[in-house]
């Protein structure tokens, strides 16, 4: 049974499932939804009149301040719990959405898609990762690769349905019908039971307060009222009042975590990575009608990448969960970046549209290895308990890249006429941050075993000085006992002379 007042401990299982469930709905739109809105970009670059950086700006403000606003989600989140915050961020993904049918300009699209829409799955992501680690502790990275699963079933989902309703209603009419789906993620955040403590402890941690608390009340009084300094309660309000704002912060978000070794690697790789991560989907489908493709042939690129994606994350998941991956988990995942990095490098290659199914099908196993370890690695470096503060702590640091990702890539077409330039840009930024990780990894490794063996023989020495000043007694008292003479010894701690046997007789 769990200590009074602190949780129960993970499941893993049961309910757990059904939050797999909600998870993977609310994941897979935080994920999905800003890829899959690229079907309308060139059809609203035409209608404003923008530049493809500028249409960009779209998916990287919602990207940016999907991750950016991860400290707001993760106060919530410590404040009111996963569901409320999940359900309050599906309805702002419906409003921003219905609002954007109504814009008359790309500025108010920047408002309305990226910035309210955007917030609004920041407020679905965070809680959903956190409250995966709640139910589940020893099948945590299956549960997180099943609840990442839910990216790709989306993206392959919106891709040709973004396509079909645009077909039918325009993009106006689609953003209307495409913020009524996003209010579902206020159906997944209801199913976002929060895990109490121990109810049997609590009653009787309840009864024994209410049997001890006259004897204490009336001890704490009197000790207050004889000592000297004893000010009334009253005065405690206005020093409380006095506290910092970042004291106060600090007590949602822990800032200590800049300190951990393993963390500011992770965040380092991680920040450079989303230089070059997200670029690439958005610009897949325009790359394709760029080189002659129809529209729905285009779309279904996306569609292969979420298809290969689906099965590619749960796939790692149970790889990652395996006694041979999961201690040194940090390998894989730098792996999974380079190779991510690789795909990109050879696109340029891929002229026709045989070519990019194949890039697409590498791209989608590629991806999915990375978004299936993105969250479990970083659990893993700092563990369960600080894992909500790490969360908001790297989603503030990676929106910077995550913004300027797509933007540079769009920058690089526009001034080349050409898409390659922009695959290469993304693939060398991730093949760097992939070989960073795995040699700062490597060392992170070695001093974890170097800290440990110290650890241990620190633990030990103890007992070996206890042994050796055991013995020595016993020793003494045998000798003694026989009535064996003994020379004078040293006290080597005292630097005193005694004789133990020495005494003459008159």
């Amino acid at each position: 049974m769990p200590p009074a007042g602190r949780p129960a401990s993970p499941p893993d299982g049961g309910w757990g499932w059904v939050v797999v469930l909600g998870a993977f709905v609310s994941i897979g739109f935080a994920y999905a939804f800003p890829k899959g809105i690229a079907i309308f970009f060139k059809e609203i670059q035409g209608f404003f009149g923008t530049s493809y950086s500028e249409v960009a700006w779209v998916s990287s403000i919602m990207l940016a301040t999907t991750y950016g606003a991860g400290p707001i989600s993760s106060i919530l989140v410590n404040r009111y719990g996963s569901r409320p915050v999940v359900m309050f961020g599906g309805l702002l993904c419906g409003i921003g959405m219905v609002s954007a049918a109504f814009c008359t300009s790309i500025v108010q699209l920047y408002i309305c898609v990226g910035f309210i829409t955007g917030f609004g799955l920041a407020l679905n992501l965070q809680p959903s990762v956190i409250i995966i680690g709640k139910y589940f502790l020893k099948r945590r990275p299956i549960a997180n690769g099943l609840a990442m699963a839910g990216s790709p079933v989306m993206l392959c989902t919106l891709a040709p349905l973004n396509q079909f309703l645009f077909d039918n209603f325009g993009w106006r009419g689609s953003f209307l019908i495409l913020g009524a789906i996003l209010l579902n993620c206020c159906v997944a955040g209801a199913l976002f039971r929060p895990i109490g403590v121990a109810k049997q402890s609590v009653k009787k941690q309840m009864t024994e307060e209410g049997k001890e608390t006259p004897k204490e009340e009336v001890t704490k009084t009197s000790t207050e009222m004889s000592n000297p300094t004893y000010a009334p309660a009253e005065a405690k309000p206005e020093e409380e009042e006095e506290k910092d704002c970042c004291e106060k912060i600090n007590q949602y978000l822990d800032f200590s975590l800049f300190k951990h070794r393993g963390f500011l690697i992770y965040l380092i790789g991680n920040v450079l990575m989303f230089l070059g991560f997200f670029a690439p989907i958005v610009f897949l489908a325009p790359y394709a009608k760029h080189i002659g493709i129809d529209e729905y042939s285009a779309a279904f690129l996306l569609s292969i990448l979420a298809i290969v994606d689906m099965i590619a994350r749960p796939t790692t998941g149970i790889i990652a969960n395996s006694k041979w991956v999961r201690p040194k988990i940090q390998y894989f995942f730098s792996f999974s970046i380079a190779f991510n990095g690789a795909c990109h490098l050879l696109c340029p290659l891929a002229s026709g549209y045989t070519g990019l199914v194949v890039y697409s099908i590498f791209f989608g196993l590629a991806f999915g290895m990375v978004c299936a370890m993105l969250f479990e690695t970083l659990m893993d470096l700092v563990g369960a308990t600080r894992f909500t503060s790490a969360v908001g702590l790297v989603t503030i640091a990676e929106c910077c890249t995550i913004l300027l990702g797509p933007p540079i890539g769009g920058t690089l077409i526009d001034t080349f006429g050409d898409y390659k330039y922009m695959f290469i840009k993304c693939g060398a930024v991730m093949v760097l941050a992939g070989t960073f990780l795995f040699i700062m990894n490597y060392y992170n490794y070695r001093m974890l075993a170097k800290e440990e063996k110290e650890r241990k023989a620190k633990e030990e020495d103890p007992k070996i000085v206890r042994t050796e000043n055991e013995g020595r007694s016993n020793w003494n008292k045998e000798t003694l006992h026989d009535g064996l003479e003994l020379e004078p010894l040293r006290d080597e701690r005292d630097g005193l002379k005694t004789e133990v046997n020495g005494t003459n007789e008159v």
